[in-house]
């Protein structure tokens, strides 16, 4: 009777599993149909094309780069005896990085002094004789060369052994150093990158139109995207005098860092140039820009139907977009929706 009774209660639940997935199957195929009538139409948010009035100021982005930066070669041959300092160090123009041993150079140094003196004494001597014409005047001539030719190996000397003191170029900080105590150094091999960040340049890229707005010498305010919303002071240092391909031209701000040098060569940054003019302008909110601001395009109702567009965009402000071609004013353009839109696609406008 028992074993009755289980079966009965197995075969009303798979019955009851039976009934559920059946039910559900009806449910989704419910909401299919009820998915494919709204997708005839799909419902969207419009704006329209205004012309109001447009600060001419405008932001430009672009990267931060060190006011100077070299990598510093030697000019000696020789083992490397001490290495003062090391990436990261802060150094200043004239100060020692590394002492290359010297004791040859020294020694060519004490013989160039011995010689370029002995040749010295020997043209007072000559001059001497030559005033009593004891001697000719090709003799007082090769005097004379010779005393000026030891001159020059004393210079050369000197200069050699002065270069076993290899000192930094410019202020800055060690970036990197390619060497060790005990390197061997023939001329040309590389010994540090030094990098000056007290200054730094942000270039960046303006259009026809904002670089007329542009001279040189014009105080800029910057912000570095990591820099959390610190300003500073900026300079218009150079303007380019021609367009790139993409008709946008190069220009450089000079920004003095902070104290701690919290701005780093390669970092992101935004040059806000303040004009004080206004213009009218055609402008669109700024969620109605379907696709970049290098390759915008937007979708335009006519006729109960989404077509799109290639716009050409001028400004770009936080919440709004200069159109400059492609749209006129009036125009209604999808600015909520376009996720679900393709090209002749039929609308409805959100209330």
């Amino acid at each position: 009777m028992k074993k009755v009774i289980y079966i009965i209660a197995v075969l009303a639940v798979l019955g009851l599993i039976g009934y559920k997935l059946m039910s559900n199957k009806e449910q989704m195929a419910a909401n299919a149909a009820v998915a494919e009538i709204k997708s005839d139409a799909i419902p969207v948010g419009i704006t329209e094309v205004k012309s109001a009035k447009l600060d001419k100021s405008f932001t430009a982005q672009g990267n931060f780069a060190p006011i100077q930066s070299l990598t510093l070669l030697s000019e000696t041959q020789g083992q490397i005896q001490r290495v003062l300092k090391r990436k990261g160090d802060k150094v200043n123009v004239g100060e020692l990085l590394l002492q290359v041993e010297s004791n040859t150079m020294a020694a060519d140094l004490a013989t160039a002094q011995t010689n370029a003196q002995k040749a010295q004494r020997d043209l007072e001597r000559f001059e001497n004789l030559a005033a009593g014409d004891a001697i000719t005047k090709r003799q007082l001539e090769e005097a004379r060369l010779a005393a000026k030719s030891t001159q020059a190996q004393l210079v050369a000397a000197r200069q050699r052994l002065n270069k076993t003191r290899i000192t930094a170029p410019i202020s800055g900080e060690i970036n990197e150093i390619y060497v060790e105590v005990g390197s061997y150094l023939n001329a040309g091999t590389k010994l540090y990158d030094i990098v000056n960040v007290d200054k730094l340049k942000l270039k960046v890229k303006a259009s026809e139109s904002e670089v007329l707005l542009i001279n040189k010498g014009d105080k800029v305010t910057v912000k570095a995207d990591a820099g959390a919303g610190q300003e500073y002071e900026g300079t218009v240092t150079a303007i380019a005098a021609q367009a790139d391909p993409t008709l946008k031209f190069d220009v450089e701000v000079e920004v003095k860092n902070a104290a701690n040098n919290n701005l780093r060569a390669g970092m992101y940054g935004t040059a806000y140039f303040e004009v004080a003019d206004q213009r009218e302008a055609m402008l669109l909110p700024r969620e109605a820009i379907v696709g970049s601001i290098q390759n915008p395009n937007v979708y335009v109702v006519k006729d109960g139907k989404a077509f799109s567009r290639q716009v050409k965009v001028g400004i770009v402000t936080q919440n709004q977009v200069e159109i400059l071609d492609g749209v006129k004013p009036g125009e209604k353009i999808v600015q909520s929706g376009q996720i679900n839109l393709r090209e002749g696609m039929k609308v409805t406008v959100l209330k």
